[in-house]
């Protein structure tokens, strides 16, 4: 003990900082000098840290937008972030700084360029023409709120609409203000006494760009003159407009009410609108108005040459479709259809074969942005079925609560994965090509595999396809098949320690190589999976039961457990699977009344059709003891070489044999320690410390499940009172050394024992309170052998402690290459025997990676083991500390790996303080300490995951996964990596005029707009009115801002200039950029005066 304490007061001399990057030197144990010297790779320059990409659906979208040339659709979001999207693999996430909601999107329709409005009264324009989109002008409007804008097809000026009802004209190639203002009293007629209210819609009339259409909120709507700056008509109503839509021929427009009535008006009769229609308005038989309904959010008029126009719209319902799913409504001729929408309706924009807003619209889909999804639907064909989603927007589909990543997989795996996924597809969408294609996918510099696993709320797990920067789904699994299912809520059983979602999956281990997945869900159960091709009907779901409680009365001793601990009545060690018949329901409540012997959920006793994919091999659940609910899982390991799988919790562990379905062990925590605890601990009975039912399940998907390996120290002192909720979430109301969680757990080959001459299976535990024992295995020989003998399991006395809850254990061999668990190369386990019988006995055997038994005894491992507070490398089998860092003193570690990278392995850290670190193997120098998040929540705490080759991610929103490296090699490829937004289109032919129209003057009129609202005609607009600012997108941006040739230069200039550079060679390089930013404006300007009129697709 007293050496403990000598190393104690070392590690609090040495902590002398926060920052694992502040210390020069890790402190060596004297010992640590005789340690071969093992020459390390990786060095700081291998490091560097960025966002790469993110996937998933927008959080809290609010806007919409779509180039109907370039074929992008834009969403913007209430925190300030802006989605792009094109052909499937091309997506681009971008962020406004002030984090303001955006409420508006507007296009320069094939110019590379997008218009956001946001509700800080700001106006940002985009540059598309880089792979990363930055801000190239900024507009603060300082006395105005702006409510609407709109940006006529191939026009330079932008029309502004605000709350008071006015109307500023902003030129879009210098985000100035034009002098030419439109005010509400003149806009209205001087009769009416009261305000409008807000411009709620601005369009020019598509046959004459002079006239400009402006709908009031009141109800009222003007048709302005810009030329004579005067209204030729003004149409009033007295129902609230919400939304307002052209006839393409300029001589008709809808409007559509608060009342749930659509008003068609003809623009040279202002006195009553043509036709009124209630879409979902009941009609009454006498002729009177028909009931008001909700209002109608959104209306859009499109036509089409060969038949009946379109009128789409979306809200409108009648107020007595109580619980009635929101709508959107395509009238077409006579027929209405209405289709119901999953999610409440955001917006939704017509697509349709032409830019021109004069000429006949021909839509072919309608993309319907909801709440929680985004919906295309196909106008063309019959019934309106919707178009399969290629993004990656489904991650949410139920709560996500927790995930796993792994790059460098098997290659065979996704190939394998995807086939048994497709076969799960959803039947009846549109069979057209998604018409969202714009855009071309960056060159993919990476070529191994990655997988991103996903566990969810309901009970299933989802499988993606992850390399390359991309995202698609491969195969979901629902793991609440095996369960049955409570019909109505009196049916709900009284076992459940969960409210709602009582099959969410809390931990996710999984072996690629073998295949095996095995879960631990919420409930206290595990599921242990193997994958097969083939479909099979398990009669019986084999299952065992376990009773894991916190008691040390008539404790035997470690040494007594060479044989398997008595398990449950069903556990036994019998081979044979279990019939879920001996479930012991009957005896639900024990002599005193109290609940026993019953687990939470109810395994299903009926046949189960396993479709291929992944198959259930086992379930296992706790059950209750004496009235006391199982505690959650707190950590989980399965080894396909063993055929084991193990679990603990704050009461104990416990280790089960899957092949032969029998439990080998079955402890206490305190039981592990044996004569050897360190800590003086009273017995307790488990019903004076009884956990209420509820505590520690908060509800999952706002993020308070204790994850996998981070069963916080209860002992931990934190400020953040987000993190100390869920820290002690699994021993909540419990003495804090009595109840001591299993927060780590690893398989491994290695030397148990200090007098081990080599090494042997085992498992390595680690607790929350820093705690690593060793528990021996005694495996018996493959083949039949396997099935028919029992193994041994045994604590081995092996006792290690560090500082803080461990998070992560992992074995180097001599050289310093890391050993990773043996396993067992998968195999079809659903083929005939006969085939079968002969290859058994060869291909059981398994694929160890450990040393062999004939090396030289003399060579030696190393065990890694991080901790919330430390890592530290153990000289194996001499159990000397090699190494030793102090992560961090005042923060703790949520998250520790060791990762593969540049041919060479590190430990890689996240702080709840935001920080991430890097640190070499074996001598833990730091090598990275960048702060990357400020602030840290319990979700991104839950699902943050590193893994090799520089790969990171977490759920940065309850439905967004964004990924991060911090290899710096990674840095410098993803510029070509990523895809490219805009691609060089012809703009279509104007529509054709016609003959007659030419010669008697119908058709279009154009309107010199710059010579309305240039500053010559017009004037200086108010200086106090509005704010410029440039964006960071810089000189050479501005002038590419328009399109051409200048435009394509800047492209170049930018797509260079936005290649990661290094913080060290920012100042060598600033004197140089400068210069070379005069020379190009001076060449950027001589080429803007010789193309000045062309567009770039004349030269």
């Amino acid at each position: 003990m007293r050496k403990f304490n000598i190393r104690k007061v070392l590690d609090g001399l040495t902590a002398g900082s926060s920052s694992a990057s502040q210390q020069q030197q890790p402190q060596q144990h004297p010992s640590g000098n005789r340690e071969p010297e093992i020459q390390e790779t990786l060095q700081s320059e291998h490091f560097q840290l960025c966002k790469t990409v993110r996937h998933g659906f927008p959080y809290q979208p609010s806007a919409l937008a779509f180039d109907p040339v370039q074929k992008i659709l834009a969403v913007g979001t209430q925190t300030g972030a802006l989605r792009l999207f094109g052909r499937p693999g091309v997506e681009c996430y971008c962020q406004h700084d002030s984090g303001a909601a955006v409420i508006q999107l507007q296009f320069l329709i094939n110019e590379g360029a997008l218009v956001s409005a946001l509700a800080d009264d700001t106006l940002h324009l985009w540059n598309l023409r880089q792979k990363r989109p930055a801000i190239l002008h900024s507009l603060k409007f300082c006395r105005e709120r702006v409510t609407f804008c709109h940006l006529p097809f191939q026009s330079k000026w932008l029309y502004v609409g605000t709350e008071r009802g006015n109307i500023h004209i902003v030129n879009v190639e210098s985000f100035t203000l034009s002098g030419y203002v439109i005010m509400w009293n003149k806009a209205i007629e001087l009769s009416s006494k009261s305000h409008p209210g807000p411009v709620v819609h601005i369009s020019d009339n598509p046959m004459d760009e002079g006239k400009l259409l402006i709908g009031f909120e009141s109800g009222t709507v003007v048709l302005w003159d810009l030329k004579s700056k005067k209204a030729d008509y003004r149409y009033t109503y007295d129902e609230a407009i919400h939304s307002v839509a052209w006839h393409h021929e300029g001589k008709q427009f809808i409007c559509s009410h608060s009342d749930g009535t659509l008003t068609i008006w003809n623009v040279r009769s202002p006195a009553k609108p043509v036709q009124t229609i209630t879409p979902h308005g009941k009609q009454l038989k006498d002729g009177k108005k028909p009931e008001p309904c909700k209002p109608i959010l959104k209306v859009e008029f499109k036509t089409t040459r060969s038949g009946e126009p379109f009128i789409i719209l979306s809200g409108g319902l009648s107020y007595d479709t109580v619980g009635r799913r929101p709508c959107l409504t395509v009238m077409h001729g006579k027929s209405t259809a209405v289709l119901e929408m999953d999610y409440s309706i955001v917006d939704f924009l017509t697509l349709c074969e032409t830019p021109y807003p004069n000429d006949f619209q021909e839509p072919y889909a309608v993309v319907v942005l909801l709440e929680k999804d985004l919906v295309l639907i196909d106008l063309a064909q019959n019934g309106y079925p919707i178009f399969e989603n290629p993004y990656p927007l489904s991650i949410h589909e139920s709560p996500v609560t927790c995930c796993e990543y792994f790059a460098d997989c098997p290659v065979d795996l996704i190939p394998a994965l995807y086939s048994v996924g497709a076969r799960q597809k959803r039947q009846g969408y549109s069979k057209k090509e998604w018409p969202i294609n714009g855009g071309n996918w960056g060159l993919g510099a990476q070529s191994y595999p990655e997988i991103i696993i996903t566990g969810h709320a309901d009970g299933s797990v989802k499988f993606w396809d992850a390399s390359a920067i991309t995202l698609q789904v491969l195969y979901k699994l629902k793991t609440a098949k095996v369960f049955e299912k409570s019909r109505s809520k009196d049916d709900k059983p009284n076992t459940d320690i969960v409210d709602e979602d009582p099959y969410a999956i809390q931990i996710i281990s999984w072996c690629p190589e073998s295949r095996m997945l095995c879960i631990a869900g919420v409930s206290a159960h595990v599921i242990i999976y193997r994958f097969s091709k083939q479909e099979v009907i398990t009669e019986v779901i084999p299952m065992l039961e376990v009773r894991l409680l916190y008691e040390i009365n008539d404790v035997e001793s470690p040494e007594g457990d060479q044989a398997p601990p008595l398990p449950t009545p069903v556990g036994g060690a019998n081979p044979q699977p279990i019939p879920p018949q001996s479930h012991p329901s009957t005896s639900s409540s024990s002599s005193d009344g109290l609940r026993d012997n019953v687990p939470c959920l109810k395994v299903k006793n009926s046949p189960l059709k396993q479709s291929p994919g992944y198959q259930t091999e086992l379930v296992i659940q706790l059950v209750w003891v004496g009235g006391e609910p199982p505690q959650q899982i707190t950590s989980l390991a399965v080894n396909s070489s063993y055929g084991l799988v193990v679990f603990g919790n704050c009461n104990g562990i416990a280790m089960v044999d899957y092949l032969q379905k029998a439990v080998l062990l079955n402890l206490g925590t305190i039981e592990l320690y044996g004569s050897n605890d360190p800590y003086r601990r009273e017995p307790r009975s488990p019903r004076k410390s009884r956990q209420p039912s509820g505590a520690g399940l908060c509800d999952i998907s706002e993020g308070t499940v204790v994850p996998e390996d981070r069963c916080k120290s209860p002992t931990s002192d934190v400020k953040d009172n987000s993190f100390s909720r869920s820290r002690s979430s699994s021993v909540t109301s419990i003495d804090k050394e009595t109840r001591e969680a299993i927060s780590a757990l690893h398989f491994c080959e290695t030397f148990t024992r200090k007098a081990d001459s080599s090494p042997s299976p085992c498992l390595w535990v680690g607790t929350t309170l820093g705690t690593v024992l060793v528990i021996a295995l005694n495996l018996p020989p493959g083949g039949e052998q396997r099935l028919l003998q029992p193994v041994i399991v045994s604590p081995s006395g092996t006792i290690l402690r560090l500082k803080g809850a461990i998070l992560r254990m992992a074995f180097l061999d001599t050289t310093g290459c890391l050993l990773p668990p043996a396993y067992e190369s998968w195999r079809e386990h659903n083929v005939p025997e006969e085939k079968d019988e002969k290859e058994k006995l060869k291909k059981r055997r398994p694929v160890s990676v450990s040393p062999s038994s004939s090396q030289e005894i003399s060579e030696n491992q190393y065990a890694v083991i991080c901790s919330e507070k430390q890592a530290k490398v153990i000289s194996l089998p001499t159990q000397n500390c090699a190494y030793k860092q102090n992560i961090t003193e005042t923060s703790f570690v949520l998250r520790g790996d060791i990762v593969a990278l540049n041919n060479s392995i590190c430990l890689a850290c996240f702080c709840a303080n935001g920080h991430i670190m890097t640190f070499s193997l074996p001598s833990l120098r730091p090598l990275l300490d960048v702060y990357y998040l400020p602030l840290t929540n319990m979700r991104i705490a839950r699902t943050f995951c590193f893994t090799n080759n520089g790969q990171a991610l977490y759920l940065v929103s309850p439905t967004e996964i964004q990924r991060l490296t911090y290899s710096q090699e990674t840095c410098e490829n993803l510029q070509e990596m990523l895809g490219e937004l805009f691609t060089p289109v012809e703009t279509p032919e104007a529509p054709n005029r016609g003959f007659f129209k030419g010669l008697f003057g119908g058709g279009a009129q154009s309107l010199d707009r710059e010579e309305l609202f240039g500053e010559s005609s017009s004037g200086k607009a108010s200086r106090s009115l509005a704010q410029h600012i440039p964006g960071p997108g810089g000189i050479e941006g501005v002038k590419g801002a328009a399109s051409g040739v200048v435009g394509e230069l800047a492209r170049a200039r930018l797509a260079l200039d936005e290649r990661g550079q290094k913080l060290g060679d920012l100042e060598e390089r600033t004197a140089a950029m400068l210069s070379s930013a005069d020379s190009f404006s001076k060449h950027a300007h001589e080429m803007m005066l010789k193309y000045k009129d062309k567009k770039w697709y004349q030269f």
